[in-house]
């Protein structure tokens, strides 16, 4: 895992964040680095918020598992500042 990729993961999250974290091109641009990146933990993480955002959250805690995460308690946008500040600790 380069740390490029997680730059990059970051950015299409903020992206995501920036539209009220809803399910559109930005979801997918997420969805789809997150997918790339499969095996790797940081990235499931991002797998696993993905599907909480989509609302399938037995698909959701399924990758948080593979990710050794759990969901959190607050909303997407409070998880996603845990993830991101943990995420930007690496870069």
């Amino acid at each position: 895992m380069s740390k490029q990729n997680l730059a990059d993961m970051i950015g299409a999250f903020d992206c995501l964040a920036a539209a009220g974290f809803t399910v559109g091109a930005e979801w997918q641009a997420a969805h789809e680095i997150c997918q790339a990146h499969e095996g790797e933990a940081p990235f499931d993480w991002g797998h696993a918020l993905c599907h909480r955002i989509e609302g399938d959250d037995w698909n959701a805690d399924y990758w948080y598992r593979r990710a050794g995460k759990r969901r959190g308690s607050g909303t997407v946008a409070e998880e996603w500042s845990v993830i991101k500040a943990e995420l930007a600790a690496h870069l």
